[in-house]
Order: structure tokens, then sequence, then C-alpha cells
């Protein structure tokens, strides 16, 4: 079928092309493929201006919501907007035991296998080329979570699947293990309609929380989100890191206790598959980690944007957490020899929740020697603490 002359095609032509297009999915290594109007998303828009004015942004979004919300500022001329779905696995096989002298952290699901952002711009590559074999004057604009657009608010008006109380969408086909993409382009193909909300009264998710961030459906205040809060560079307050736990990359809570995701598992993207020692590495080691090795290791994972210093601290953070003696050593060094304030700092919270004698003396010993102020406050809490308990 010749679909290259835009100006005179038919209507039937562009379902056709749809259709040959929804088809074409798997081959193209796409699980779900669909399309949405370019029209400006001002529902949205309200949300994210109220989003704002509460201070729960993240600080890593588009920070122009008008980009946010209307297509043509980013494309000239938008007609449609193709979203797509790729699954990603929920179950490492055979994964490796946390054990006392050989404590484990855990990479959140995003971080398994391959860069999902790569993963994707091949896939919407892979379309786009697919289409343009079929319309050579097509025009198009594709993006991946790092897009001015809305990922989830694009996959939703696009009949992907609907949008959660958790702020996933979930599919009714792979439950919300999926990864969104999308496509602005100047087809006029026709939109498909929006799948009904379908989490009922069930309240899994915002019940299961760790920190509350989940403060009502569909409203998440990021600052307190975990998977938010391994990501940033900065100290942790005291609260948040009792609730991180073990975490070292995202938080996977609030789509694992989702029913809809019962028993969903997808092994057929091979680039999405994970190493079990990368998605539940031990602790020790990644402490010692110099950049090289951190970049042969982590660099081809969706982890590796942020550097190896906040997966540090928070592998810091989870020692602390485990209360494993056999760790203090280790720690130890942190705290009297590595060159940044941020680890020393965290160094003390985590020895200060070991406890005990090597604890107290090495935090002493530090207090003596230290010269930032920050640092040196937070050796002086880890020591009452010890004292206290």
């Amino acid at each position: 079928m010749n679909y290259t002359d835009l100006a005179c095609s038919g209507g039937n032509r562009w379902d056709e092309l749809k259709e040959e297009m929804r088809a074409a999915a798997s081959e193209l290594g796409i699980d779900k493929i669909g399309v949405a109007s370019a029209a400006p998303f001002t529902e949205l828009k309200q949300r994210l201006i109220r989003h704002r004015q509460l201070g729960r942004e993240s600080g890593f979004e588009e920070p122009d919501l008008d980009k946010r919300t209307e297509p043509a500022l980013l494309f000239d001329g938008p007609q449609s907007i193709i979203a797509i779905a790729v699954a990603y696995p929920s179950k490492l096989p055979s994964p490796p035991k946390s054990e006392p002298g050989a404590r484990r952290g855990v990479m959140s699901r995003s971080a398994w296998g391959a860069d999902y952002h790569k993963v994707l711009r091949d896939r919407l590559a892979r379309l786009e080329a697919w289409l343009r074999e079929r319309v050579p004057e097509l025009r198009a604009e594709s993006m991946v979570d790092t897009g001015e657009l809305s990922d989830r608010a694009v996959a939703e008006r696009a009949g992907i699947g609907w949008s959660a109380k958790n702020c996933s969408i979930i599919t009714p086909e792979w439950g919300s293990w999926v990864y969104l993409g999308e496509m602005i382009t100047n087809l006029p193909l026709p939109p498909d309609s929006p799948i009904e909300e379908g989490c009922g009264s069930c309240t899994k998710c915002i019940d299961a929380c760790p920190t509350d961030a989940l403060v009502g459906p569909g409203q998440l205040d990021s600052q307190r989100c975990i998977s938010f809060v391994t990501q940033t560079k900065g100290y942790v307050e005291d609260e948040l890191m009792r609730k991180i736990g073990n975490r070292l990359y995202g938080c996977d809570t609030c789509q694992t206790v989702c029913p809809e995701n019962r028993g969903k598992n997808w092994t057929h993207q091979r680039e999405l598959q994970p190493d079990t020692e990368l998605a539940k590495p031990l602790l020790v080691p990644l402490l010692e980690m110099g950049n090289k090795e951190f970049t042969s290791r982590y660099g081809a994972t969706s982890s590796a944007w942020r550097g190896k210093k906040p997966i540090q601290r928070n592998s810091v953070i989870a020692l602390g957490n485990f209360k494993d003696p056999s760790a203090a050593a280790h720690l130890v060094r942190i705290l009297t020899d590595d060159p940044r304030p941020v680890l020393r700092g965290t160094a003390a919270w985590s020895l200060g929740r070991i406890g005990g004698a090597e604890a107290e003396a090495a935090l002493a010993a530090a207090l003596h020697k230290e010269m930032d102020t920050e640092v040196k406050m937070r050796i002086e809490q880890a020591l009452q603490q010890i004292i206290l308990h």
C-alpha cells in the first residue's frame, strides 16, 4: 500500500496503516502500541501547576509546564502521538542471598539489564524507519523519560493502560512492568480510546509506601519518594535513611504489592534481563569501587546516570540499616579517609546505627580531626545515639 500522498489520503488508509503498525509491533520489539491525539494536555497542566505549588516536584522534570503539556510547542504541526510500551522482568532468577558478613543491596527493576532509555530509543528508531518506508514524508520526534512530554499522560490517552493510584501506567496485558516512550508525528492516525481505570477500591500501593510519598490516589510527593531520594547526591535525613533499607537505586514497593502485577514476569526482551550480581550486589565491594570499575560494571544500566556517589552513599546507609558489626571497619575507613563529606557524614550515621566499642572509638577519634562542620555535627549525633543505646 502507498501512503505517500499525505494531502490526498483518505481516512481509511490511516486506519489501515495504524492496524498494520500494530500488527508489526512484535517484530519491532515493541509489546504494545497506541495512538493519542496531539491536542494539549489541559487537565495535566492544572495538576502539574498544583503539584508545583505543593512542592512535590523532584526537580528532574522539564521545568517548562507549557512544553510538558503542549505538543505543538515541541513539533511543527503535530497530528498524532504514537505511544509504545516495552515489558520488562520483575523477578530475579536464583537471587543471591544477603548474609551476615556479605550483605547485599538491591537495584530497582528499572535498573536491571541494559539502560531502558537506550532500548526504548532503539525501538522508536525501528518504528520510525518502518513508518518512513511507508510514508516517506513522515516527520517525527521521539522521546523517552527525559523528554518534555509526560510518558504516562501520553500512554493513558493512547489507551496503553490506565493511570493507577501508584502513578504508574497499568496495562491489562503486562501489568505496570512496562517502559514507555512516544513519537510525535505529522501523520493523521486515528486516536485510540483511553482504558477505563481499573484500580477500584484497592489502596495497597498507598498503604505500602514506606515513606507515605503516595499522598493520595495518583498523587506523589516526589521529595519523599524513595526512588527519588536514592538518586539525590546530598545528605539524606535520618527518617528517610531508615526507610531506604538496603535500596541502592529506585524503589518498587508500590508495584510489587499491586494485585495487577501478581504473577507477571516478562523475559522475552533480551536486553532487559538482569545480571543477578548487578541487580543485588554485595555492599562492601561497592564502597571500594573506583570510577573506572563502576563505569565498566554499571555504565550500561540506567542506574549509572547519576554516577557512583549516590549508590555508594546508599550502600553506606544500607550497611547501617543492617547493623552488621562486620561492616564497621569498612565504614571507619570511609569516615576517616574518604574525601567526600557526604560519604563521611553518612558513614558516621551508619556507625551510630551499628554501635559498639569499635564504632564509638572511631567516631570519637574522627571528631577531633574532622574539619567539615556538617560532618562534625553528624559524628556528634552518632556518638549520642551510641551513648543513649
